[in-house]
C-alpha cells in the first residue's frame, strides 16, 4: 500500500538578480529583476507503507524542498502529492498528527530549555494521552540513551546529544512516516552508528516508513533498501539499492589468505591491486568475469586460508551516476530505472 504518491510535482522559486558594481546594486535596489529557478521538476514516485527510502542528489539537487513539500511546509508551483490520503499543503495540521520530520540544520527543541521540558511540550501539542505519553517517553529516553541529558538545556548539548533528543521528539507521537533530512550530519562515527540502529529498530517493530536524504553513503547502505537518486530537479534513478551496486559499479575487492604464496591468476578482468606474502587483494570486474568463475579458478591454483568480498562503496555508486548524468543524459533522454526493473522514457 502506498502511503506517498507523487505526480508531476513542481517547485518554482522566484530569485532576485544581483548586478554588478555599485550602479547595479542602486538599480537592483530600485528597480530589481528576478528570474524563475526550477528547484523541483514534475517529478513522480510511490513509497510503500513500511519502506526504507533514500532521496539523493548533490547540494541543490530538490531534495529539502521535495521534503517540505511532502510535509506541507511549501506549496507546489504545479503537480500533487498524496502523504497517508492527505494533501500534506492543504491538511497540514492534520497530517502533522500522522508524520515526524527531523531536519538535521534546522532544531524542533527549544534552545533554552532542557529536552524534558519540549517532550512535555510536545505531548501536550499532539493531544497525547497522559499514560501513553509518558509510557512513549520513558521508551526513548531509555532506547536514545537520554537520562543524562534530559535537565540540561539544549544550548549546552553536543551535536550528537542534541540530534539523539531531536529524532526521540519526533518520534514522541508514533508517526506512520518519519522524514530524516540530513540526520547525521556532522556527527562522530559512534553517534551516528547508534541512530541507524534506533531508526532500523523502529521501523522493524513499528512499521514506521522512513524517508531519508543524506550525504552519507553509509547512511544508505545500513538504512535502506531503495534509493531515489535526485539531480538539478529531476529524477535519474529510482532503483533498489542492491540494484545500484550490481549495475552501475560491476567491480568487487576481494582480500585472500593464503596458506603459501601461488602464481598470478591470468584471467581476464581481475587485477592484482596488492600483494605481500601470502595477503592478495584483488579487484574484480564482474562484466568480464563471473564470481563463479572466479573463485572456481581460485580453489583449483591456491589454498586459501580466508577470503573477503566488499561491494564497492556507495558513494562510489553515487558519484559514478552524477558523471554519468552530467556528461550527456538530458531531460529529454534521461530513462528512469524503476523499482520494478521497467525503464520508461519521460
Amino acid at each position: 500500500m502506498a502511503v506517498i504518491t507523487v505526480q508531476e510535482l513542481t517547485k518554482t522559486f522566484s530569485v532576485k538578480e544581483k548586478e554588478p558594481g555599485l550602479a547595479g546594486s542602486i538599480r537592483s535596489l530600485f528597480h530589481p529583476r528576478h528570474r524563475e529557478k526550477q528547484a523541483v521538476d514534475a517529478i513522480g514516485f510511490e513509497v510503500q507503507r513500511g519502506e526504507t527510502l533514500a532521496f539523493l542528489g548533490p547540494n541543490g539537487a530538490g531534495k529539502s524542498t521535495t521534503i517540505k513539500m511532502l510535509s506541507g511546509i511549501l506549496h507546489p508551483t504545479s503537480g500533487r502529492a498524496d502523504v497517508l490520503g492527505l494533501c500534506p499543503w492543504k491538511d497540514r495540521k492534520e497530517l502533522a498528527y500522522r508524520i515526524g520530520c527531523v531536519f538535521g540544520q534546522k532544531s524542533q527543541l527549544w534552545y533554552h530549555l532542557p529536552p524534558v521540558d519540549t517532550f512535555e511540550l510536545m505531548g501536550r501539542i499532539y493531544d497525547l494521552p497522559r499514560a501513553d505519553f509518558t509510557g512513549r517517553r520513558d521508551m526513548l529516553v531509555e532506547r536514545f540513551g537520554l537520562e543524562p541529558y534530559l535537565t540540561t538545556p539544549v544550548r549546552k548539548l553536543s551535536l550528537g546529544e542534541r540530534m539523539r533528543c531531536e529524532i526521540a521528539a519526533a518520534l514522541l507521537h508514533r508517526p506512520e512516516i518519519l522524514f530524516l533530512d540530513e540526520p547525521t550530519i556532522g556527527l562522530d562515527v559512534i553517534v551516528k552508528q547508534r541512530i541507524r540502529e534506533l531508526i532500523r529498530e523502529l521501523n522493524r517493530e513499528e512499521g514506521t516508513t522512513v524517508f531519508l536524504t543524506s550525504h552519507d553513503p553509509t547512511d544508505v547502505e545500513q538504512l535502506c533498501k531503495r534509493a531515489i537518486i535526485i539531480n538539478h530537479g529531476i529524477v535519474i534513478l529510482d532503483d533498489s539499492v542492491a540494484g545500484m551496486k550490481r549495475d552501475f559499479l560491476g567491480k568487487k575487492t576481494l582480500h585472500l589468505k593464503l596458506r603459501e604464496e601461488g602464481a598470478d591468476l591470468a584471467l581476464p578482468g581481475v587485477e592484482v591491486v596488492k600483494r605481500k606474502g601470502t595477503g592478495i587483494r584483488l579487484s574484480v570486474d564482474t562484466a568480464l568475469i563471473s564470481m563463479d568463475e572466479l573463485l572456481s579458478r581460485m580453489v583449483q591454483d591456491w589454498r586459501i586460508m580466508d577470503i573477503t568480498i566488499e561491494d564497492p562503496a556507495m558513494e562510489e555508486i553515487i558519484t559514478h551516476i552524477y558523471s554519468r548524468e552530467a556528461g550527456g543524459i538530458g531531460k529529454e533522454e534521461t530513462q528512469f530505472r524503476c523499482s520494478g526493473g521497467e525503464e520508461a522514457t519521460p
